[in-house]
């Protein structure tokens, strides 16, 4: 939803959903306008996150910011819109909420002069877009002020009631020396009376800042307290902190494997175990990355198979958090598909769809508790010496008890590999897991990514064009292979692969096959599945909700 200005008589656009009634897409508008995006479905040119953006002439927005909405509980919020025209700045106010659902306000400024971009005459109003989904757009009440501040004011102008009023005193030498000492004296000891206080405040300041630091560090460490757990049985062992300082000769550059969001992964070797690890540095600072050490730790000690990267030791130490993993000697599966001098055959690219069907079977169904993973992409699967393939990077992961089947989480993973509802819902579950499967089976047949912004508009979605193939029969199907193979494959694994794959991500998570049929049709225990020749569109629908209550259902937008 948006709160936008624009010309008289502006046209809004229809078609395309992400351009919110007011532009094509992320494209530039030939029609002026300013608008404030509430934004809970991220676009491929939007962060991957629920936001507020300032846009001009464009959904591309200018500036945004996370917006903690918790829209999909259908809580209500509140949201100011103000344009100071003297500091020519547009500042945003709405409300979000927090950890322990307590209620918030956020901000967001742009400075920006409207006289650039907007006639003297404009249209105010709202604008909102549903795109393929069904939802609820609920706006509860709104106002609109403008005034106008003259710059040319009365030079003199009679001091109202409240106006400090300025008594004529009879003047003599002598009065006025005593008075300008006095007010020297005053001036001096208010001076330094606000130059001691600033100190005792810069001091207490620091102090406290460096005592929050301390204990909120000491809290990280406490409140993961995962040694007993760590320790009980054949797990993960603890290792010191000098321990992996060794190994990495001291987290050297030579070593370094990558790095990514919330830390960096070093090759490590440990001489009494003779063994090489990869070991991953979380930045420190980092509360996404402490969160996502606690969870994978809980959730990959508890988990055995040979299809999942091994999770061989942690540490917190000195404010340091790390993880101790197996070394995996072919680094990761998209940098076999996506550069020039690594080529993965045939026979590889199959057999490392079935292990990582493999290792999703066991996640879901072999498991005590359901783990879905959140997060499953070519890059978080590495490849051993053999080029099996294991499933790595469980920092997103959640167990789920089997009887619920989905957990609500904010938003997280990896725009092109999250399935349309998870966006949209917030519900992750097994069935987004299955959809993330069958983009990644899609990239090892194709040699492609899920989104190509650069791309024709037929395939800046790789699951679109895989699909229109599909339409056209076997023959087609098959020109969709990776070029790089020339020509080097199974006609039939290459036929069935593609058919899982948009199968397994099909935008209707109720008609995927649970990841058991997708290995038997893999496996040619099943026939191929009978899909509809065109890419049925996503949609979702809105709980009822009753007229007596004000709490809107998961989808609602709404703003008051």
């Amino acid at each position: 939803m948006t709160f936008f200005l624009s010309p008289v008589h502006f046209p809004l656009d229809n078609f395309a959903g992400g351009g919110l009634a007011l532009a094509r897409e992320n494209q530039t508008s030939k029609y002026p306008f300013l608008a404030v995006e509430f934004d809970t479905f991220p676009n491929i040119w939007d962060p991957p996150y629920q936001h507020v953006g300032i846009d001009i002439n464009s959904v591309r927005s200018n500036i945004t910011t996370a917006w903690l909405s918790n829209i999909q509980d259908g809580k209500k919020v509140f949201a100011s819109v103000r344009y100071e025209s003297t500091l020519k700045r547009l500042t945003v106010t709405f409300t979000g909420f927090g950890s322990s659902n307590n209620v918030i306000e956020q901000n967001l400024s742009y400075d920006v002069d409207l006289r650039d971009y907007l006639p003297e005459w404009v249209t105010v109003g709202f604008s909102a877009a549903t795109g393929w989904s069904s939802e609820m757009h609920t706006l509860y009440s709104w106002s609109f002020t403008s005034s106008l501040e003259e710059n040319d004011k009365p030079k003199d102008k009679a001091p109202t009631e409240n106006t400090p009023k300025i008594i004529d005193v009879p003047r003599n030498d002598k009065s006025t020396n005593r008075s300008n000492k006095v007010t020297g004296l005053v001036i001096g000891l208010g001076v330094g009376v606000c130059v001691f206080v600033g100190v005792i405040l810069s001091w207490l300041y620091f102090f406290l800042w460096k005592k929050s630091r301390e204990e909120k560090g000491n809290e990280v460490i406490s409140n993961l307290s995962m040694d007993d757990d760590f320790e009980k049985g054949t797990g993960p062992r603890k290792f010191s902190y000098n321990d992996l300082v060794r190994a990495t000769n001291n987290f050297s550059e030579q070593e370094k494997l990558g790095e990514g969001g919330f830390g960096a992964v070093y090759r490590g070797f440990f001489k009494e175990l003779d063994l090489f690890v990869a070991v991953k540095r979380i930045s420190s600072g980092s509360k996404q990355g402490i969160r996502e050490y606690a969870s994978e730790v809980k959730v990959i000690s508890q988990l055995r198979h040979r299809n999942l990267v091994q999770l061989i030791g942690w540490c917190h130490e000195k404010r340091e958090l790390l993880l101790v993993y197996e070394l995996m000697p072919n680094g990761s599966l998209d940098s076999h598909l996506f550069k020039e001098n690594k080529l993965l055959t045939w026979e590889m690219r199959y057999n490392i769809v079935l292990g990582l069907a493999s290792g999703l079977l066991y996640l879901q169904e072999e498991c005590q508790q359901l783990v879905v993973h959140r997060d499953i992409k070519s890059s978080n699967i590495m490849l051993d010496s053999n080029f099996n393939a294991k499933l790595g990077d469980f920092g997103l992961a959640r167990l789920v008890d089997h009887n619920k089947g989905f957990q609500t989480t904010l938003l997280a993973g990896t725009l092109g590999y999250m399935a349309p509802e998870y966006v949209i819902t917030g519900k992750a579950s097994k069935e987004s897991d299955v959809y993330s499967f069958g983009i990644v089976a899609l990239e090892i047949a194709c040699g492609k990514k899920p989104l190509n912004l650069k791309g024709n508009e037929d395939q800046i979605s790789m699951v679109q064009w895989v699909w229109d193939l599909y339409r056209g029969g076997n023959v087609k199907l098959l020109e969709g292979a990776d070029p790089r193979l020339n020509g080097d494959f199974d006609e039939q694994q290459l036929e069935c692969l593609m058919v899982v794959g948009i199968w397994c991500a099909h935008p209707d998570a109720k008609l995927r096959p649970s990841i058991r049929q997708a290995i038997q049709v893999l496996n040619f225990e099943a026939s191929l599945p009978v899909l509809p020749l065109k890419m049925p569109v996503p949609t979702y629908s809105s709980p009822v909700v009753k007229a007596s209550s004000l709490s809107l259902s998961l989808s609602d937008h709404s703003i008051s």
